[in-house]
């Protein structure tokens, strides 16, 4: 809040020569010279607003007020040299300087004062003792010894603090009784309230490191459904010692069930209520799925306008809470408000320009636990890393300019030129970094690793995936009744699931002059952490070729190098295709439809990302088989873009078809539409499984109690499954995800036939296709022979044949008998 002016505040501007430059550091001055001589500088350049709320008229506390930012600071004056001096501005605490322009403000307004010179030549030594932090001292907890019972307390203070006043680490943990004896001696003892929020933090850590040193990896059992990896255990108890860390592993490693794990442990551990986890607006649900499946527990995702965002905040008593950076950054004040006991960042290169409003705003969130996640924490250069670190632990890496100073190398016109000390950084951030690359795990890792990533998807691809989601569950409701479609009914349900499958993709595929879509963008995110490893290439599967021309076209975009096959490249050129993927250094991505299914040998790639995912699985399996074959020297990954609440994610959640089935339905290039009926029972079977709702809302099962406990069993880390749970076969495209597609009245009972008009008429079309058909089907020279096969059978024991007709039921026999037993009575009596 502003300070208001009155007697005790005054506005000071006081005009400061200027004798330093800003950008280039004088000669005859040590670096902490110029910044301390530039500070002293903008404190004269600014109009700030000064009120001594303190009882001294020196030495005291003071409110400074910046019109320019509408920030107010405290200072408090302590000593003429600045070795005491403390304010709370960002600036104070990390530039190790001892003070800041604020301080220097209040210098320069006290200096204007009669009187005061007397007083900085001879300060009086104030009565009260205090424990303060020296900022400038590696923010070390001092002691500062008053004149009031002074010779008592300097003895006093030998059994807690060193000959330099600094604090002994054994007396953390005795730190009530140091109190309580410090005001017996001098009852206007202070401690200040950064020099007690640094011993409580300190004593967790060291009840933490304790905890973990006696109890190890037996902390981790029951902490989640699934087993982790040995160095994903070192992971959690790195985490759990350091209390606010960074996770740097590759991508692939399993962060997310890292940070899941270590969430739940402090959730266990230390009686935690509050977690808060930000991260992408895509990876909201994503977040959701992966907790709920490896704890069991409920999982509030923040959504809607910012009255229903704060009802949320104030009232939800979920222990998770997942919040997109977007919201988060607008947030800020009432997230704090909330006051979350751990904060997780995801994808945490959202905060690396660390001059971007959303990277400033998410810094301000506070929290006592947090854990930040990113796979390239150094990529493009080294302000990246401080803007991360800066989470974490502002003060670790000291000012900006500092840091800079130290490992960045200029030319005369300031470009930089190179870096060094690295190793130094390396060694200061150890205690809260951890970064593991494939290689290091190699041993520990599955030879291959399926991830199903779950990404929302645009109002746009919602409305048009909805309106073919309607088509296709009257349609269904329609076969339910009638027992069959028609030929034109059976078209469009093929055409309307493919419109649902490509619109989850981009509305692009379906109308070339729009492409609203969110897999293109989550697709380049994930891309950028990989192609920041080193030697990494990356193969990126679609089976919609207008996919695969927008992600070209972005690669173009980015000047990254790659190959494209595609069914209109000629056989002839496709060798040259994947020999270059596989030899050239410089190309690092492999585009490809399903035309590069088979056949391809890719080994060079160890990461696949499948934009969408058949319906067979052996076409996934031969996918996956391009870079999972024999001669691959590593560990492989696969990811699937699986768009939420959309076809795609339904035959995931509630589907798990076996191979036999799928392999019974639209396979071997046969003609979808004149499939016989066998075959298109078992597709429509299908498709009312993944378009039918129980009532209340629930999904409804089609699965045997087998496949449901698969279903339900225990998930194993990052959805390690070795191949998917898909339904029926290939039918050349895919699906996403948005919502769960609404299915018939299940009121409704199933009848063979009806009596109205429309399905009159749709049985004398159905009659007049099957002799059409069936003319058609004697009009060629092998005809009869081909009928006649199909509809006889010879017993394999008397070398008898036999008329064979299939039937959907006995019933149906037993009906049409008696109809004619009828009719032959009536002639009989005639």
């Amino acid at each position: 809040m502003p300070v208001k002016k009155s007697s005790a505040a005054k506005r000071e501007k006081i005009n400061v020569k200027i004798v330093v430059s800003h950008t280039r550091k004088p000669g005859n001055m040590t670096e902490a010279e110029w910044q301390s001589e530039l500070r002293k500088q903008m404190a004269g350049q600014v109009s700030f607003t000064i009120k001594n709320i303190g009882t001294e008229l020196l030495f005291s506390d003071y409110l400074v007020y910046n019109p320019e930012s509408a920030n107010t600071y405290k200072v408090a004056l302590r000593s003429k040299d600045n070795s005491r001096n403390f304010c709370n501005c960002p600036d104070f605490k990390t530039n190790g300087l001892g003070t800041c322009k604020h301080i220097e403000a209040v210098r320069l307004m006290l200096g204007k004062k009669r009187g005061i010179k007397k007083l900085w030549d001879s300060p009086p030594k104030p009565l009260y003792s205090s424990l303060y932090v020296a900022y400038s001292d590696g923010r070390k907890i001092k002691l500062r010894i008053g004149s009031e019972n002074q010779k008592k307390m300097k003895a006093w203070a030998k059994q807690y603090f060193d000959e330099t006043e600094v604090l002994f680490e054994a007396a953390y943990f005795d730190f009530d009784k140091l109190l309580a004896e410090a005001k017996k001696i001098n009852k206007s003892f202070r401690c200040y309230p950064d020099a007690l929020d640094a011993v409580i933090a300190e004593r967790s850590r060291q009840q933490r490191q304790l905890l973990v040193r006696k109890k190890g990896t037996a902390l981790l059992n029951g902490m989640v459904k699934a087993s982790l990896f040995p160095y994903q255990q070192e992971g959690v108890l790195f985490a759990t010692k350091a209390g606010r860390s960074i996770l740097a592993d590759d991508m692939g490693l399993g962060k997310t069930l890292q940070a899941i794990t270590w969430a739940v442990l402090m959730q266990k551990q230390q009686g935690l209520e509050k977690a808060l986890i930000v991260c992408p607006t895509s990876l909201k649900y994503q977040w959701k799925t992966e907790i709920e499946k490896f704890t069991g527990v409920t999982v509030t995702v923040v959504e809607g306008n910012a009255l229903a965002r704060r009802a949320i905040y104030e009232q939800d008593k979920h222990y998770f809470k997942i919040v997109s950076y977007h919201v988060a950054g607008n947030d800020w004040q009432y997230l704090n408000a909330m006051e979350p006991d751990i904060i997780i960042l995801d994808e945490a290169q959202r905060i690396k320009n660390w001059r971007a409003k959303i990277s400033t705003n998410i810094k301000r969130l506070r929290s006592p636990y947090s854990l930040t996640l990113t796979g390239t924490p150094l990529e493009n250069n080294i302000e990246e890393l401080y803007s991360l670190v800066q989470f974490t632990d502002p003060l670790l890496l000291g000012s900006l300019r500092g840091f800079l100073s130290r490992h960045q190398q200029t030319d005369e016109t300031g470009k930089v030129t190179g870096y060094t000390n690295l190793n130094e950084i390396g060694q200061t951030l150890s205690g809260v970094l951890l970064r593991r690359n494939k290689k290091e795990v190699l041993k520990q890792l599955p030879g291959r690793m399926d991830k199903n990533l779950v990404v929302s998807i645009t109002e746009e691809q919602k409305a048009i995936h909805d309106e073919k989601k309607d088509i296709v569950s009257r349609l269904v409701s329609k076969w339910r009744r009638m027992g069959f479609l028609n030929e034109k009914d059976r078209q469009s349900l093929l055409n309307n699931l493919n419109m649902m499958r490509m619109v989850c993709n981009s509305t692009y595929i379906l109308d070339q002059k729009t492409n609203y879509q969110t897999k293109l963008d989550e697709l380049f995110s994930i891309l950028e952490e990989l192609l920041a490893m080193e030697g990494e290439k990356v193969v990126v599967f679609s089976q919609w070729e207008r996919m695969t021309r927008l992600i070209a076209a972005e690669l173009k975009q980015r000047n990254i190098k790659f190959e494209n096959l595609h069914g209109g490249v000629p056989s002839r050129e496709r060798e040259a295709l994947f020999t270059n993927f596989n030899t050239d250094p410089e190309c690092r991505i492999f585009l490809s439809t399903d035309a590069g299914g088979v056949g391809l040998n890719l080994q060079s790639a160890a990461y696949m990302i499948n934009m969408d995912i058949p319906w067979n699985p052996a076409v996934l399996e031969q996918r996956i088989a391009r870079i999972y074959r024999m001669g691959q020297k590593k560990n492989v990954s696969i990811i699937n873009l699986v768009a939420r609440g959309t076809i795609e994610e339904r035959m995931l959640a509630v589907l798990k078809f076996k191979s036999s089935v799928a392999a019974g339905v639209l396979d071997n290039g046969e003609d979808s539409i004149f499939m016989g009926d066998s075959k298109f029972k078992k597709l429509m079977e299908s498709v009312e499984a993944i378009t039918m709702e129980a009532p209340g809302g629930e999904v409804a099962y089609f699965v045997d109690k087998e496949e449901q406990a698969e279903i339900t069993g225990t998930p194993e880390p990052e959805d390690r499954q070795k191949t998917m749970a898909d339904f029926s076969a290939a039918m050349e495209e895919d699906p996403v995800a948005d919502e769960a597609i609404t299915g018939m009245d299940q009121q409704e009972a199933p009848v063979a036939a009806s009596s109205s008009a429309e399905d009159v008429a749709a049985l004398v079309q159905q009659g007049a296709q099957f002799f059409s058909k069936f003319i058609s089907a004697l009009s060629t020279p092998d005809g009869a022979k081909n009928l006649a096969a199909t509809i006889t059978e010879k017993d394999t024991v008397t070398g008898a044949t036999y008329l064979k007709i299939p039937v959907a039921k006995e019933q149906t026999i037993t009906d049409a008998l008696s109809l004619i037993a009828g009719l032959l009575k009536t002639v009989g009596k005639n």
